[in-house]
């Protein structure tokens, strides 16, 4: 499924309710799913199954907050990284000390 096709899918789900909700209560919904993941990181042992399932839930919010803004994310993102490094130009990136 391409990027663009998952936010249109989000869309037609969740859109008549984050619209409702609006974009503070929305991006409240986003923070706490990352709080979520970041108590599974922290754990000594990692349990991936979890941390993939909040990871879905992140992207799922986010493309919540971009249909909310009217944001094309899968566009954004290939003008913010253009398939290669943004400060070098190079793939992979040869960056130092970052």
């Amino acid at each position: 499924m391409k990027i663009s096709e998952f936010q249109e899918l989000i869309k037609e789900i969740y859109y008549h309710r984050d619209s409702k909700r609006g974009i503070k209560s929305t991006f409240i919904w986003l923070v706490e799913e990352m709080g979520e993941l970041a108590r599974i990181l922290k754990k000594k042992n990692i349990e991936k199954n979890k941390a993939s399932e909040e990871i879905a839930d992140i992207y799922a919010w986010l493309n919540s907050i971009a249909n909310l803004l009217n944001i094309n994310i899968e566009a954004s993102l290939l003008e913010k990284y253009p398939k290669k490094c943004i400060r070098c130009n190079s793939k992979p990136c040869k960056c130092k000390n970052l």
